[in-house]
């Protein structure tokens, strides 16, 4: 049976309470779409990563600037794309959150675990919106 829904799209103000909301819109996506614990746990990850680094980086932190959050279900797999404000980064020279010197680093990691906990991470926008795949079977 081909199953697909229209997008959905919410919009978040770059506050750091934004996160609630964003777990709170996984836990309905979950339960609206029957996502297996495996697929949710990837996708909660994924996705406050992927908040907090467009709230943080991207509109450094400023509450008058906004987050927007698309997402699609589609036959068997889930898109979020992540909109910042911001001008973007250079996503291609990261560094590497595994290397000696950056293991005990605080921070780092958010597109590192988006990478390996996605289907697909596509950048656009120089890297200030970001597209996230998920298969849910």
């Amino acid at each position: 049976m081909d199953v697909q829904y229209a997008p959905q799209k919410i919009q978040l103000a770059s506050r750091p309470e934004s996160i609630n909301q964003v777990e709170k819109l996984v836990d309905e996506i979950r339960e609206e779409y029957k996502i297996s614990e495996d697929c949710y746990g990837k996708i909660l990850i994924s996705m406050t990563e992927a908040v907090t680094n467009a709230i943080s980086h991207g509109n450094k932190s400023d509450p008058s600037k906004m987050v927007d959050i698309t997402y699609h279900f589609d036959h068997d797999k889930i898109n979020f794309i992540v909109s910042d404000q911001g001008q973007g980064f250079d996503y291609y020279n990261l560094p590497d959150p595994t290397a000696p010197e950056n293991l005990e680093k605080p921070c780092g990691r958010g597109i590192y675990l988006m990478k390996h906990l996605s289907d697909q991470l596509i950048f656009n926008n120089n890297g200030s919106s970001i597209e996230l795949t998920f298969y849910t079977n």
